[in-house]
């Protein structure tokens, strides 16, 4: 270096061979051994021990051993990213999903999950900046970076600091309502101004329930204005649709079909207390048949304190806005049969002390509807690795079928076979049929 560079791994041969050559005047003496020394991995200390021939006298060998100590300089002793996880345990469940299919954590020495993030601890800082460079490009972060000095060896001029990267995710989550701001709505050619979160990746697909118009936020735009939905998915009213009819005909929006209609619906919660119908537009046209049942936001009646909606003088609110197809009744029949998938999850350290009364029982429910979304959207599903569940018995399969006729599920082509290999001899087998 820096002409050339050469890689290689620790106590190998190409390592050893390149600090042996380092050496001067090793021609006027002869090698018998060279080999490394042990040292504590957090030391950054590389320690090479050879054993020369010196000189002989009267047929006796004297040999002569010396080790010579490398010192790798400017390291850290310790690298955390630290991601701050959106607060519905929906986006957090797809994060982490998203995780395990691309196995970006797998560098990360420890996992802590926290009351408002997660954790992620790394030995090297490269492993962190990748990190960070994984979250980017599958959710609308933004991040900052710190270090701390931790220690300082004068005799060495040897460093280790702490590098800290701090990413916070947005919090806008899929189905969200959301009140754009005005310059925004502007800069999107006057969408809105109240349209759905359709998809959040690297950017967030935005869609105008009432005109089927959708467009796209990146990152810059959205974290320059900062805003936040109007309403969430723990908000959502359901409804029975009463009537409905197409008023325009298919259209294909981000691989998904929409169909504008006018529906008439009413509060499942009304039923026997009042005869209150609403009359609405929806882009659930192509889904929602007289009796079904759908889940929407309630804005006859909502109190809504949002500082983007008070900019709009003059806007007139839709009653209802719905946001999907609601399976509620038919799965009411399949409660309690497993499901015949299963995700897979982060080993990850609680912080117990940061857990609520409710704690579990939240983080139960929103994990049961990410599943259910999981069921009902193929597009979602195609970001993560599903997983066969070996607790489904065959003999289930028939009667869920039967019970829960028109029920969303996943296809069983889509899920991965889950190995367990736990017996020596078996992971020798895998590997020579690899070879």
């Amino acid at each position: 270096p820096p002409k050339t560079w050469i890689k290689a791994q620790l106590e190998s041969k190409e390592l050893l061979t390149f600090f042996v050559k380092r050496l001067k005047n090793l021609n006027k003496v002869k090698l018998i051994n060279v080999e490394f020394v042990w040292t504590e991995p957090h030391s950054k200390r590389i320690k090479v021990k050879l054993k020369i021939q010196k000189e002989v006298l009267n047929g006796a060998v004297l040999e002569q051993g010396y080790t010579v100590e490398y010192v790798v300089q400017d390291q850290m002793c310790e690298s955390c990213s630290r991601v701050q996880a959106t607060p519905d345990q929906w986006g957090s469940t797809l994060l982490i999903g998203l995780i395990l299919k691309h196995d970006a954590a797998k560098s990360a020495i420890r996992i802590r999950q926290m009351d408002q993030g997660i954790d992620f601890f790394f030995n090297n800082r490269s492993h962190a900046v990748k990190f960070v460079e994984f979250l980017s490009k599958v959710a609308p972060i933004r991040s900052r970076s710190d270090k701390q000095l931790v220690s300082h060896d004068q005799k060495s001029n040897t460093f280790n600091y702490k590098h800290t990267f701090s990413v916070e995710i947005s919090p806008i989550c899929r189905e969200d309502l959301i009140c754009l701001p005005p310059k925004v709505a502007a800069s999107l050619g006057g969408l809105g101004p109240l349209v759905i979160c359709n998809k959040v990746s690297n950017n967030i697909a935005l869609l105008d329930p009432v005109t089927l118009r959708q467009s796209f936020l990146d990152v810059d735009q959205y974290w320059r204005s900062n805003f936040k939905a109007l309403m969430s998915s723990r908000q959502l009213v359901e409804y029975i649709v009463l009537d409905g009819e197409a008023i325009s005909s298919d259209v294909n929006i981000g691989g998904s079909r929409c169909v504008l209609a006018d529906a008439q619906i009413a509060r499942v919660s009304d039923f026997g207390k009042n005869d209150t119908i609403f009359n609405v537009k929806t882009h659930l046209g192509h889904l929602l048949n007289p009796g079904d049942y759908a889940l929407g936001y309630d804005l006859y009646s909502a109190n809504s304190n949002d500082i983007e909606l008070d900019k709009y003088k003059g806007l007139v609110l839709p009653e209802v806005i719905l946001i999907k197809k609601s399976y509620e009744e038919k799965r009411q029949k399949k409660r309690g049969k497993p499901r015949s998938w299963k995700l897979k999850s982060l080993n990850m350290d609680t912080d117990v002390a940061a857990k609520g009364g409710n704690h579990d029982e939240k983080l139960s429910s929103d994990y049961e509807q990410f599943l259910r979304d999981l069921e009902e959207n193929p597009d979602l599903r195609f970001n993560l690795s599903l997983y066969h569940n070996t607790e489904y018995q065959p003999s289930e399969m028939a009667s869920s079928v039967m019970d829960g006729e028109d029920v969303p599920s996943v296809p069983l082509d889509e899920l991965l076979a889950d190995l367990d290999i736990s017996d020596d001899d078996e992971v020798v087998d895998l590997i020579s049929m690899r070879e």
